[in-house]
C-alpha cells in the first residue's frame, strides 16, 4: 500500500482558485508518476492532469491553459494549481501515483465551484 494524502479541496466561486496537494508516504527507488483524476456527479472519473517521473505533463483539454501541475520530488508531492475556475470543474478529485505498474488512490477532495 502507498498512502496518498490529500489537502486543498473547499468550496470557491467561479473564476477563483485553488491549489490540490497529494503526498504520497514512503520510499520509492524512482520518482513516482502522479497525477489527478476526478468525478463529477453522474459522470465518469476523467484524467485532470499527470506529470511523470521526467517531469512531462499532460492536461485534459478542458483544464490547459488553466490548471498547471507540479511536483516536489523530495516530499513526493504533486501540485494540482487550478485558476478561473469554472462550474463544470466541480468535483471529487482524486490522487494517484504510479508504483510498480500499480494505481494507488488518495481518498478523494472535493472542489464546488459556486456561481
Amino acid at each position: 500500500q502507498v498512502p496518498l494524502v490529500e489537502s486543498g479541496g473547499g468550496l470557491v466561486q467561479a473564476g477563483g482558485s485553488l491549489r490540490l496537494s497529494c503526498a504520497a508516504s514512503g520510499s520509492f527507488l524512482s520518482i513516482l508518476p502522479m497525477g489527478w483524476y476526478r468525478q463529477a456527479p453522474g459522470k465518469q472519473r476523467e484524467l485532470v492532469a499527470g506529470i511523470t517521473g521526467s517531469g512531462s505533463t499532460d492536461f485534459e483539454d478542458s483544464v490547459k491553459g488553466r490548471f498547471t501541475i507540479s511536483r516536489d520530488n523530495a516530499k513526493n508531492t504533486v501540485y494540482l494549481q487550478m485558476n478561473s475556475l469554472k462550474l463544470e470543474d466541480t468535483a471529487v478529485y482524486y490522487c494517484y501515483a504510479i508504483v510498480a505498474g500499480l494505481y494507488y488512490w488518495g481518498q478523494g477532495t472535493q472542489v464546488t465551484v459556486s456561481s
